[in-house]
């Protein structure tokens, strides 16, 4: 089958679901047959209104109402665009804004309890009660038709729609399905938004693909309370999940013992981690506490991907646990691989399979042999398009080089290497700091700042450049009002940080929630760079070279 709406609807069955768990703990089941005759009914809704193959903005809140819309849309070859319900403030409606001019897009779709706010966009509810659902006719399709735009989180850019068509889609989903082998998944549980490609594609769509059921909850929910998303494992005895590290990580900080004398984590064969850079202490703790209530180190399932490939470009296939290896920090300054027993620990991210991957010299075209740190690039089917509306974007980052097996190759920003079959990734080539010669990967930074502070919130490191032409290293950390002696905080942060990595540091303590994160909760250095120089962050403390105090007064 070469779209995705035949391959669904192939495998419907009555005895498959979706179950939004509300905050209360009360289910909202839809089985897939009731899902596909809303979808139909939307689909024809949609046509009626001469909407075919132009992109329609759907702002729901987390639920099964976007489920229905997403569908509609692709039964009716809609492109849809999944993004956040805006804030209120001008700030977050000029957003919208942009991405329906980026898009194109004439129309947003909305639920009822949502409508009147954002009237502003001349938003409408799809109301495929008012529609026949026999009365809808399969659009043609083929692999080469767009399925929906993923507006990328822009952690290192504007953001940008991803075209993805449906052959894109049906692609990666079924290198999700292969890494199950022999054991198919049965039931997915998490809480990601589903404007996320991992929540997207990850859970939605990977449970429509495989006739798999989904227990899934709001994100809001799981920060408010992150006991609720092992609750649905444990309950619902789902064997699949997904999420990024912070999730792990914040369910092995904020949930109690009483809590976890409750859960069942037996059940669970797969925990994908993947959509930032993964920790070996984040994968190690969540062990640690949380084998008392039945989860298995060979459950974890490391991966890397993003949006321009759709969503999974290599992941740990189930069973095999991860892997964990020591790096000589000094030859990872130098984009050099090299084993060390004390050196600093990386996470590989599995074996490629299904797809073309290689290594190549960061400002060139020169493939590097295993150990060597250089750009990632992909090619196959998964990968997506282009940019929606951007030529010259598409062509400088989806048609490197001509020597592709599947004619193109996919630029992907990201530094990483291979070594014994295993993709290990590095960080982001916008973000890596150079101080005197030496790569910096800013996530390392950031993470000895916080062992020196445990209580502290987010940390941005980034580099900025003196007037003599040299880089320095900024870290901007948030604090708890009245956590202690601040200046005692800093000296201690600075202290770690300079001992570990033999550099000057400045630092500046913030408030929580001033560090920015994307929707998709990635860390916008380049952001956070921009303010610091702006002088619009508000300090607790700050501890500033002084070449860079006169930097920000020339600023100012």
């Amino acid at each position: 089958m070469t779209d995705f709406v035949a391959h669904i609807r192939a495998r419907l069955a009555d005895d498959r679901e979706f179950v939004f768990v509300r905050d209360d703990g009360s289910p909202v089941r839809l089985p897939f047959t009731e899902l596909d005759r809303r979808a139909r009914a939307t689909a024809v809704w949609l046509a009626g209104r001469g909407l075919t193959d132009q992109p329609v903005l759907l702002l729901y809140p987390a639920g099964l109402d976007f489920t229905v819309a997403f569908l509609g849309c692709l039964y009716a070859r809609v492109p849809a665009i999944p993004a956040p319900l805006p804030d209120t403030g001008a700030a977050h409606g000029s957003r919208v804004r942009t991405l329906m001019r980026d898009a194109g897009a004439r129309l947003v779709l909305t639920d009822s309890g949502h409508v009147s706010e954002l009237s502003a966009f001349s938003a409408c509810v799809a109301d495929h009660a008012a529609a026949d659902p026999d009365a809808w006719t399969p659009p043609a399709m083929t692999g080469a038709t767009i399925a929906y735009l993923q507006y990328t989180s822009g952690s290192t850019s504007d953001p940008r729609g991803v075209e993805v068509s449906h052959g894109n889609l049906l692609h990666n989903l079924e290198l999700f399905r292969l890494l199950a082998r022999d054991r198919p998944v049965r039931r997915l549980a998490g809480w990601l938004p589903h404007y996320h490609d991992m929540g997207l594609v990850g859970l939605q769509l990977q449970a429509l693909h495989t006739g798999a059921d989904l227990v899934f909850m709001s994100p809001a929910s799981f920060v408010a309370r992150p006991v609720r998303w092992l609750e649905l494992i444990s309950r619902y005895g789902a064997d699949w999940t997904v999420s990024p590290d912070f999730g792990y990580a914040w369910c092995t900080r904020r949930i109690t013992d009483e809590q976890l004398a409750g859960l069942d984590l037996s059940s669970l064969t797969m925990a994908v981690s993947g959509a930032e850079p993964i920790r070996a202490g984040t994968l190690a703790e969540f062990e640690r506490r949380f084998a008392p209530a039945g989860f298995r180190p060979t459950a974890w399932n490391p991966g890397y991907g993003l949006a321009e490939c759709t969503l999974m470009v290599t992941c740990v296939p189930q069973g095999q646990g991860v892997t964990v290896r020591r790096f000589d920090p000094s030859a990872l300054e130098r984009h050099r691989a090299v084993p060390a027993p004390e050196g600093t620990p990386l996470v590989a991210c599995g074996p490629v399979s299904g797809l073309d991957l290689r290594i190549v010299e960061p400002d060139g075209s020169r493939s590097l042999a295993d150990g060597e740190i250089g750009e990632i690039w992909v090619s196959g089917p998964s990968v997506a398009l282009g940019y929606r509306g951007r030529p010259a974007e598409t062509r400088a980052t989806f048609r490197a080089g001509d020597s592709a097996q599947h004619g193109r190759w996919l630029r992907t920003g990201d530094l990483g290497f291979l070594l014994d079959g295993q993709l290990y990734v590095t960080g982001r080539i916008k973000d890596v700091i150079i101080v005197n010669g030496r790569n910096l990967y800013p996530q390392d930074l950031e993470e000895a700042a916080a062992r020196a502070n445990p209580a502290a919130g987010r940390s941005a490191a980034f580099g900025v450049r003196r007037a003599d032409g040299g880089e320095h290293v900024v870290v901007v950390q948030e604090m708890r009002r009245g956590q202690g002696d601040l200046g005692e905080t800093a000296d201690r942060v600075m202290d770690q940080v300079t001992r570990e990595f033999g550099i000057p540091l400045s630092l500046m303590l913030v408030a929580r929630g001033a560090v920015r994160q994307t929707t998709s909760g990635k860390l916008r250095r380049r952001h956070m760079r921009e303010l610091f120089l702006s002088g619009t962050l508000t300090p607790l403390h700050a501890e500033l070279e002084p070449a860079l105090n006169d930097l920000l007064e020339t600023v100012a």
